[in-house]
């Protein structure tokens, strides 16, 4: 399931594209304006930013393997593995997502059903009748879309790759805004692929944005909503079949 692969990839990745653009310069100082820095010392700051906070929301929109085919994800997530928000996989469906500790509750559209489920889709599109399909987190057909959810996957990803060479050319860019607030934009560029990370200037330095520019992926994950709690509401029991048992070998993992 392609748009599935994606989201992972492209939400994880992109939040540990500030790790990737870190070369290892000198430490920088808490009373340090962050835009007279360099740019290597700018990236650890957002990289040590980013590291801190307990919860976010992400939201990523963009295309992979050169398709053009569009897909999006929009999750507010924590480090205790609390998720919310959905994914977007444009004509071959979407995926409503609710993660509160060890359960996962998914509500995917008629159109989800019938790209990814073909045999048997309809039957399980019928049976839900537009309800959450509730199962435990832990269902190893569903570990792309938990892992996820959980900050402390893209913390990962973010630490093992704090001392990577392969880094490329790291420049800073001029100051300019995201969404009225300045930030100051760091690029790495390697090869034909050049990743930006749109640092904020004003309070932490949290990574607002990150593009990523290449001949196979275009992309923009933005940032936003730092230590807020991710919403705590989850389905009722009448918005809720539980399909656990029904989940054969004829339903590929999402």
């Amino acid at each position: 399931m392609s748009g599935h692969r994606w989201t992972a990839r492209a939400a994880a990745g992109a939040a540990a594209a500030v790790a990737l653009t870190v070369t290892g310069g000198a430490v920088a100082q808490a009373d340090d304006d962050i835009a007279s820095l360099g740019a290597e010392q700018i990236a650890d700051r957002s990289r040590d930013a980013l590291l801190g906070v307990s919860s976010l929301h992400l939201s990523a929109r963009g295309s992979v393997d050169g398709s053009g085919d569009s897909m999006s994800v929009d999750l507010s997530l924590d480090r205790d593995g609390n998720c919310a928000g959905g994914i977007d996989m444009g004509d071959d469906g979407s995926v409503e997502i609710v993660k509160r500790a060890d359960d996962v509750w998914l509500k995917p559209d008629r159109a989800f059903w019938e790209t990814h489920v073909p045999i048997g889709g309809s039957t399980f599109d019928a049976i839900l009748d537009g309800r959450y399909m509730k199962a435990k987190a832990d269902d190893p057909r569903l570990l792309s879309v938990t892992e996820v959810c959980d900050l402390d996957t893209f913390r990962k990803l973010i630490i093992d790759n704090r001392d990577a060479t392969d880094r490329g050319t790291l420049t800073k860019g001029r100051e300019t805004e995201v969404n009225g607030a300045p930030v100051i934009p760091v690029t790495r560029a390697q090869g034909d692929e050049r990743v930006t990370v749109y640092v904020a200037t004003e309070g932490e330095p949290y990574p607002v944005r990150v593009t990523v520019q290449g001949p196979k992926e275009r992309g923009t994950v933005t940032f936003s909503g730092f230590d807020r709690p991710v919403p705590a509401g989850t389905p009722s029991a009448d918005e809720t079949v539980d399909v656990t048992a029904l989940l054969g070998r004829s339903v590929k993992p999402v």
